[in-house]
């Protein structure tokens, strides 16, 4: 499920948008401006509310802001700080 929709948000990005999708590396969340960011964490509360009420817009802000800022990203994308994201969600 989880593939799914990483996929689904990866692949929704239009030709005329330039969207954060999951398939982007953190560095260019980290340069992304807020809007971008908002943009993103509303698709993915969207994508995965389902799994859990608590996965909503706030969280994802704070995670990924706090999972993309810590440590050496490399050529991570963004679908692996999703992943801790979603596993990390509190009960």
């Amino acid at each position: 499920m989880l593939l799914l929709t990483c996929g689904f948000l990866g692949g929704s990005v239009g030709g005329a948008e330039a969207r954060l999708s999951v398939t982007d590396k953190l560095s260019t969340y980290r340069r992304a401006s807020s809007a971008d960011r908002i943009d993103l964490a509303n698709r993915l509360a969207k994508s995965f509310s389902a799994l859990s009420p608590r996965l909503d817009r706030d969280y994802f802000i704070r995670c990924l802001e706090e999972t993309v800022n810590i440590g050496d990203p490399r050529d991570l994308e963004l679908d692996a700080a999703v992943r801790l994201c979603v596993a990390a969600v509190p009960e």
